[in-house]
């Protein structure tokens, strides 16, 4: 499990939380920055309590926290700063198994304006799309097999020198628009391999099936 998911499971564990689901409802709700003794008053708990829960839910990365003299004050005798909890702007999002409709939903949107720009079929430009985004993944993973594991294919060795990818990370796309989504996918995938200098295995496109992806990567035939 890539660092990025399993972070995004731990955010969503603490807020599961009854004390600290409370807190985060209480400082997104709050329409300025909220202090340990204001979170503190509103649940009606220690603020020692409080400020372990706000600090935990920091850091997971649901809250964001800075310091500031609440009176205003600057100098000798002004007071300490009070420790100040927001919401982050970031979003927390966790599927099991994987999905990835944010990818889905960029490649098409960056399809239809470039097709409206210049007049080219939808699918076409698409595919041209789906193929540079997925060399930028294959050259940022390094290897086909870590991009592949980051995006969610979940891939598993076939015994004959390829993979079969056993999760579909845009699954209820792919059922509904299975022409498009699967056709996209493999030229996403194709890039993916490309970037990544896969020249062992190369990419190709299955008929679906409710287990598997669309796309299987197998060994040249050299």
């Amino acid at each position: 499990m890539n660092e990025s998911r399993t972070g995004q499971i731990s955010a969503v564990a603490a807020i599961s939380d009854p004390q600290r689901r409370a807190l985060f409802e209480f400082v997104s709700r709050s329409e300025n920055a909220v202090s340990r003794e204001d979170a503190a008053r509103a649940l009606g708990v220690p603020r020692s309590t409080a400020a372990f829960h706000l600090d935990r839910l920091v850091d997971e990365g649901v809250l964001e926290a800075d310091f500031r003299r609440l009176s205003g004050k600057t100098g000798p005798g002004s007071g300490r700063p009070s420790k100040l909890y927001r919401r982050t702007g970031g979003e927390i999002s966790v599927s099991i198994p994987a999905r990835r409709y944010e990818l889905a939903g960029e490649l098409l949107a960056a399809a239809v304006e470039e097709a409206d720009r210049t007049g080219e079929a939808v699918r076409e430009v698409l595919a041209t799309i789906a193929e540079k985004t997925g060399r930028e993944l294959g050259a940022s993973a390094g290897t086909l097999d870590a991009a592949l594991e980051s995006c969610g294919y979940e891939p598993q060795d076939d015994g004959e020198g390829g993979l079969v990818l056993t999760n579909c990370p845009f699954h209820k796309l792919a059922t509904n628009h299975t022409d498009v989504i699967c056709h996209a996918n493999v030229s996403l995938l194709s890039g993916v391999a490309d970037g990544a200098s896969e020249d062992a295995r190369t990419v190709e496109f299955v008929p679906p099936t409710g287990e598997h992806c669309c796309v299987r990567v197998v060994a040249r035939a050299d």
